[in-house]
């Protein structure tokens, strides 16, 4: 009798977690266990032009789990039809999209009206994001070279929050999240989580940018770990970096073709933003020297060398000078680009699988 209820017990505990498992999304039954999402950022193969629909059908050919498009100009319209078509396309072919776009910093250099004032650039995102299922809309302050505006960094995050603050109904009522990255230069990490729990990190997060981590002076690993917390998208690359004349040259690579150890960080990201994509953003080709040894580079700097600066001087010392992209003599440059780009994103791809990223196993 005792037998039989112990085997009872089993049973029923048995039941109870297949039942369980049943009726919960996969990353809530065995978070650890479920691959991370993968897929691209559209800019990784900006050359070949590609609307919307030719996008998704070149994620699905790489078998990504998302796709996630960075900028407004691959829709060919905001009318509900026509999102509702792209949303059902992806939906068909079993891509998750995310939206993003640019500045809407009023006082940044890099402001364009592109899409209006910054509260209508703010306000179509957070309307094309919830219409085509993107929980996050990722925009940007600006780059580097508001760091030497007027009032600096500081007065450029002061503004974004302002205008974050004032238009924060907008995405709560259509529960959509705004992801602010680390771009081209412009914030620090720590500046960035200023800035995120200014505005209301309940509803601001993080595009997480890798390679953007280098042109504000920092270890990848140690933007990670201070960005993870905040992040809700991602737009990644590998970095090689090395000593030069003026201090110290860097230049973005494909994944596992620089200095970041790939392993290590995705372990950590499994941790602490595990249902986060992993969207890959390739930008190639070129070197970016960063002149530290140059009393006028600091300018930019005014309180002085950041947070972590030691641990990014460690990264930067360890790389090796690589070359820039030069087309084939007498090849047609356009074309030399886009099988450049696709070349970039396709290796870095197959790299992501072989560490056990994609669920499209």
């Amino acid at each position: 009798m005792q037998l039989q209820a112990i085997k009872r017990r089993e049973f029923i505990a048995t039941s109870t977690a297949i039942a369980a498992s049943a009726v919960l999304p996969a990353w809530a039954v065995n978070r650890e266990e479920q691959p991370l999402r993968l897929g691209i950022d559209n800019f990784a193969v900006r050359a070949m032009g590609w609307k919307a629909k030719e996008l998704i059908d070149y994620a699905k050919v790489l078998r990504c789990d998302s796709l996630f498009i960075t900028d407004l100009g691959p829709f060919e319209g905001f009318t509900s039809r026509y999102l509702k078509g792209v949303r059902n396309y992806a939906d068909d072919r079993g891509i998750k999209l995310y939206v993003g776009s640019w500045s809407i910093c009023p006082s940044s250099v890099t402001f364009k009206k592109d899409w209006g004032s910054a509260a209508e650039h703010l306000a179509l995102g957070i309307r094309v994001s919830k219409a085509l299922g993107s929980p996050a809309f990722r925009v940007i302050l600006g780059s580097r070279k508001d760091r030497m505006t007027k009032g600096g960094i500081d007065a450029r995050i002061d503004d974004t929050v302002k205008l974050l603050k004032a238009n924060k109904s907008i995405a709560v009522d259509a529960d959509v999240k705004i992801a602010m990255e680390n771009h081209a230069g412009d914030m620090h990490s720590l500046e960035l989580v200023r800035l995120v729990e200014e505005a209301g990190k309940d509803w601001v997060g993080v595009n997480l940018d890798s390679g953007n981590a280098v042109w504000t002076l920092e270890d990848p690993m140690e933007n990670l770990k201070n960005l993870a917390p905040y992040v809700l998208t991602t737009s990644l690359r590998d970095t090689m970096a090395w000593p030069s004349e003026n201090g110290y040259t860097t230049a973005w690579t494909a994944m596992g073709e620089g200095l970041v150890n790939w392993k290590k960080y995705f372990a950590y990201y499994r941790k602490i933003c595990p249902e986060a994509p992993v969207c890959i953003e390739t930008i190639s080709g070129f070197n970016h020297e960063l002149k530290v040894k140059q009393d006028d580079f600091w300018r930019a700097w005014p309180k002085g060398k950041p947070k972590g600066y030691e641990k990014f001087e460690a990264f930067a010392k360890r790389g090796k000078p690589i070359g820039t992209f030069k087309p084939a003599a007498g090849s047609d440059r356009k074309k030399a680009q886009q099988q450049f780009q696709k070349g970039d994103i396709e290796r870095s791809i197959r790299y992501c699988r072989k560490l056990g990223l994609g669920q499209d196993r």
